[in-house]
């Protein structure tokens, strides 16, 4: 399969998957919460060089499964772990998740590390949240959506002019009455809520080198930023001077230019603690 679209099956939910093709080991993308992997298409293109890239919309978005009744981590790492074992079978595959994908990849590498190489989180942390009103919050802002949209230029008036207002409108679906959105507020909400639960064991477990991304006006506070890596010290850390919690999308060349300096220019890589061990 190159530069083409399959669907993977788990029990009673379908995952799509795009293989972009590309020369190199593999990598799979992950998209964030009300996203799909249309955002990262650009991401993938400028690592084809050097990657065999693939992206999969993750279940309750884009092209998958949009209402599984399973929304747990675990389910979503389940998934991963089938698009790999089937997709890129006796491979091992660098993963690169932004927000709610990161979660998910980083807790498919705790879980797998014989299926991953490298890992690399974008706007992405391990220590969820102690608001109890956040998950629902977000749900309530997803549902609030005056859809079906007339037209795209509807939305954007509705939605406003942030990076990721564009994804969101380019992923609408054309329905009978209007354009919609390709998820549900409800299942938004509960697969948020799962992220919000603290996941430090999984981050101390993870084994292979990991670079975490930040951003410059992103939604973790200095604190937040510091305690990932003091809880595992081994972490690689790059903080861009630019860019939102959509950094893939508002920041794309800063972005890239940290990605393909991690994962390619500095290859091959040594956790970061070995290094600071030597000086």
């Amino acid at each position: 399969m190159t530069d083409g679209t399959r669907v993977v099956t788990r029990g009673d939910v379908s995952v799509a998957v795009t293989d972009r093709g590309g020369d190199g080991p593999p990598l799979l993308l992950l998209h964030g919460l009300a996203g799909s992997s249309r955002e990262l298409l650009p991401t993938a293109d400028a690592l084809r060089e050097s990657f065999r890239v693939l992206l999969m919309d993750q279940r309750g978005h884009g092209g998958s499964t949009r209402r599984p009744t399973d929304l747990s981590r675990e389910a979503f790492v389940g998934d991963v772990v089938a698009v790999l074992e089937q997709c890129l079978p006796g491979e091992r595959c660098t993963l690169v998740g932004q927000s709610m994908g990161a979660h998910t990849a980083f807790l498919t590498a705790a879980a797998r590390p014989d299926l991953v190489e490298r890992l690399v989180m974008l706007e992405g942390h391990v220590a969820g949240s102690a608001d109890p009103d956040e998950a629902a919050r977000l749900g309530r802002f997803f549902a609030s959506w005056p859809t079906p949209f007339v037209d795209r230029a509807a939305a954007r008036a509705h939605l406003g002019h942030d990076a990721v207002v564009g994804a969101w409108v380019d992923d609408l679906e054309v329905t009978a009455d209007g354009l919609r959105p390709c998820f549900d507020a409800d299942v938004m909400e509960r697969t948020i809520a799962a992220v919000h639960v603290p996941r430090w064991a999984e981050w101390a477990a993870v084994e292979v080198p990991t670079l975490a991304v930040f951003a410059a006006d992103g939604m973790f506070s200095a604190g937040d930023k510091d305690e990932l890596i003091r809880r595992r010290p081994a972490t690689d850390r790059v903080d861009l001077v630019g860019g939102s919690h959509d950094a893939h999308l508002d920041v794309f060349d800063l972005w890239v230019e940290v990605l393909r300096a991690w994962l390619v220019d500095a290859v091959p890589r040594e956790p970061a603690e070995a290094r600071n061990r030597r000086r």
